[in-house]
């Protein structure tokens, strides 16, 4: 990492604070749900539920990045561990019925905005030109780290009974939180708007008026999108082939695992290839293998296609991020990471929805080919990107 991220001690704890982040989300979210169960909470509020973490992202996020912008980074940050661990109160005090459940819900959205902002920001301003997607790259793969390893944490609390103990899962994430205030005081003193950084919405207009940065929040969009999509539908197909849940488990691990190889060697992939070419191979490469992973294959054809699937998707989040931050000015760039985040939220929402009704009466498979299609075509939007080095 350059030298610009205030020596190692400064990368280390920005990058442990992304796997904190990430760990407290992830054990947080199922267990939310588990507790609704317990409550015996109707399905249609579980739904109620998931969508009241994207409502702070959604609303928050423009003034996030401003504040980030304004204040500083490592104040956002602090403020979205303080957010994290009002949550996690919240959960273990008022998460005895679901509107105490949703307002824990929306305070974690909040807090996970306000830290993810902060990190993203942080790594934007402190990397030197040429650095980003080896910076970038090591980012996320950290904070894949911690969305794995956050439901592994659910396993030690009961893990194999039906519904694991909430409670303690609750208490364990408060004090995982107060040690993410901890790290978040420990950060490097961060950037602060130069007074020749448009503000409001006019900071806005000049990001959006720099060539390519639609197409570049698209393809994040698409991108992610794609992630879900096949997380949602890869087990409804394996269903529909009659494969055992454990071997579904075992090829979306597959996945993850190859999304967080291409992440951690990914500046020597953008060195070696250049980043317009790797962004649009692996999208490429990403919706071909979606078009075949529903036909009909031996095991380890469709673990290889998981493979290449992973890799590819792997690499459009942190790539993305990487263009946004160089093509920005510098008292802009989180705004533009919360551009981004504005975009990935909206096509969570809207994406997997608009899929499964272009392809209703095909299943499963159906959804994965339509997402495909839309792979395809930031592969080829991608091709108009000014984006190599």
């Amino acid at each position: 990492m350059p030298e610009s991220w205030h020596g190692r001690r400064g990368t280390a704890v920005l990058l442990a604070h992304a796997v904190a982040t990430q760990v407290i989300t992830f054990v947080l979210r199922p267990t939310m749900s588990y507790r609704a169960i317990e409550l015996d909470v109707p399905a249609a509020w579980l739904g109620v539920l998931g969508a009241s973490f994207a409502i702070a992202p959604l609303v928050l996020a423009i003034p996030a990045g401003q504040a980030a912008d304004r204040y500083g980074e490592r104040r956002m940050a602090v403020g979205g561990a303080v957010l994290l661990t009002a949550s996690s109160i919240a959960f273990l005090l008022f998460g005895h019925g679901i509107a105490g459940l949703v307002l824990a819900c929306v305070l974690l959205g909040a807090g996970h905005l306000g830290c993810v902002i902060a990190q993203q920001a942080m790594v934007a301003n402190t990397t030197e030109r040429g650095g980003y997607d080896a910076a970038f790259g090591r980012y996320t793969f950290a904070a894949s780290i911690g969305q794995v390893a956050g439901p592994v944490l659910i396993t030690a609390f009961g893990g194999g009974r039906a519904i694991p103990d909430t409670g303690g899962i609750f208490l364990l994430a408060c004090f995982l939180a107060v040690a993410l205030v901890v790290l978040s005081v420990l950060l490097p003193g961060g950037s602060r708007t130069s007074s020749q950084a448009p503000d409001g919405e006019a900071g806005l207009r000049s990001l959006l008026r720099v060539p390519g940065v639609m197409r570049a929040l698209v393809t994040s969009c698409v991108v992610l999108a794609a992630v879900d999509i096949t997380l949602v539908y890869l087990p409804a197909l394996g269903a529909e082939r009659g494969l055992a849940s454990g071997t579904v488990g075992l090829l979306l691990a597959v996945r993850g695992v190859a999304s967080m190889g291409s992440r951690f060697f990914l500046g020597r992939l953008s060195r070696v290839v250049g980043r317009r070419r790797l962004l649009i191979a692996s999208t490429t490469a990403a919706a071909l293998a979606m078009v075949l992973v529903p036909l009909s294959w031996p095991l380890w054809i469709l673990a290889a296609l998981l493979l290449v699937l992973g890799f590819g998707l792997g690499v459009g989040q942190p790539l993305t991020m990487s263009w946004l931050a160089e093509s920005a000015p510098p008292g802009l760039r989180g705004r533009a990471m919360s551009l981004r985040l504005v975009g990935n939220r909206t096509g969570q929402l809207l994406i997997p929805g608009a899929a499964g009704l272009v392809a209703t009466g095909l299943g499963a498979a159906g959804v994965l080919w339509v997402t495909a299609l839309g792979l395809g075509w930031a592969g080829v939007a991608a091709r108009r990107l000014p984006i190599d080095p």
